[in-house]
């Protein structure tokens, strides 16, 4: 008997869902007749019966939500006597508040955990051409807004932030200036380079057609990177290894595994080693970079999130179809990247005028209605642009080739 033939008899590996023995997805991408594999066109996965992931459209609301709050009530910064966004200690201002916020910046690792999931998700069975335009046309319409928005805002209201110079504010919508050691528009900006930095990585994978083999063995070779970097004292392979983020992203890869084709040990065991080394990278952002909030408390938060992200993996949530998540997922991009710069700046000017708290709430508030003009007015319509240009470009492309 031929291994083909030994390959065809094996048993249909099932898994349990909602009651139900289900077959498992195969490993491998379909291939449309005369089209190879990594080419072969089909609708991007969103779960297992097509529907959209609701219950992940909210966690990205809420990890935005947590960011806002941290940024206005609870970053070391805004804690300090005589800062320029309260005047006085936010502690002293709003003290639970502050308590409670001082750990919202776990919201930018929960981002990158969703990230990995998403991305992995989106891409099964696109070409790498399909990737880089959903990339594009998804990051930079609210992003060049943004920069736009902020630098105005900046401008109109001096004293909190200082301007950037002209040149430098040019090379922000490149989206490429921490790659050239340029400071940001607004300091959320350097999320977006740790998110560039893995789509990189990911099209290689992309590019040779993604299985599940591939993008454990991906997971793997890349966290092995990730550990080794620190102290190999190369420049070059931290930068493209990205220790600092790139557990958070294997975390979500791994995840969207076991969503896809059912959990075993080995992903469990990924997961699993992305929490370790997740908490260390926790401790270590606390130590030098927040200096407001606690090991513990960061790491529970932490945990409680990838058990959340873990009853998604495996279908728990599946009966979660509240419409207005869909909008929720959608003004979180917006709202992340307006919120940091032009909200402090608008709490410098108001915080005489309500209580602290009630001016928070607004400015919150505020920036949500922003968020769903910019993903009305702005993403839909240029994205609708890009994508059509985009595509005529990658045409004569390969009509040239041909």
């Amino acid at each position: 008997m031929s291994m083909q033939d030994a390959e065809s008899r094996r048993p249909i590996p099932r898994r349990v869902v909602s009651g139900l023995q289900q077959p498992l997805p195969p490993l491998t991408v379909p291939v449309q007749p005369g089209r190879p594999a990594h080419t072969a066109r089909h609708p991007v996965v969103r779960d297992r019966a097509g529907r959209r992931l609701y219950a992940i459209d909210g966690i990205r609301l809420l990890a935005a939500l947590l960011v806002a709050v941290h940024h206005y009530a609870g970053t070391r910064r805004v804690d300090q006597p005589g800062n320029r966004v309260w005047d006085r200690p936010v502690s002293d201002v709003m003290p639970t508040v502050f308590r409670f916020a001082s750990y919202g910046w776990i919201g930018v690792e929960i981002f990158f955990v969703i990230s990995g999931f998403v991305i992995c998700m989106s891409c099964w069975g696109r070409t790498p051409r399909q990737f880089f335009t959903s990339r594009v046309i998804r990051l930079y319409p609210a992003y060049w807004f943004a920069i736009v928005f902020t630098t105005a805002v900046l401008v109109a209201l001096p004293g909190v932030w200082d301007r950037l110079r002209t040149r430098d504010v040019l090379l922000n919508f490149t989206m490429l200036q921490s790659g050239s050691g340029v400071t940001n528009v607004d300091g959320v900006y350097w999320t977006l380079w740790s998110e560039l930095r893995f789509y990189l990585l990911f099209l290689v994978v992309v590019r040779s057609g993604l299985t599940y083999r591939k993008v454990v063995v991906f997971c793997c070779v890349w966290g092995a990177a990730a550990m080794l970097a620190p102290i190999s004292k190369l420049p070059l392979l931290e930068l493209v290894a990205n220790p600092e983020g790139a557990w958070y992203f294997i975390a979500g890869l791994s995840l969207y595994l076991m969503h896809r084709f059912g959990q075993d040990l080995l992903l469990w065991g990924i997961l699993a080693m992305a929490w370790l080394m997740g908490q260390r990278e926790l401790g270590i952002r606390i130590d030098e970079v927040e200096h407001v909030s606690g090991w513990r408390g960061s790491v529970a938060i932490f945990t409680v999130f990838l058990l959340a992200m873990v009853a998604i993996a495996l279908g728990a949530t599946d009966r979660i179809r509240w419409r207005w998540l869909v909008t929720a997922g959608a003004l979180t991009y917006p709202l992340y990247l307006t919120h940091y710069a032009a909200g402090t700046t608008v709490i410098n000017r108001l915080r005489d005028t309500m209580e602290a708290r009630l001016l928070v709430v607004c400015v919150i508030a505020g920036f949500l209605l922003l968020s769903w003009l910019v993903h009305r007015f702005v993403e839909r319509p240029v994205a609708r642009l890009l994508k059509r240009g985009l595509d005529t470009s990658f045409a004569r492309l390969r009509n040239a080739g041909a």
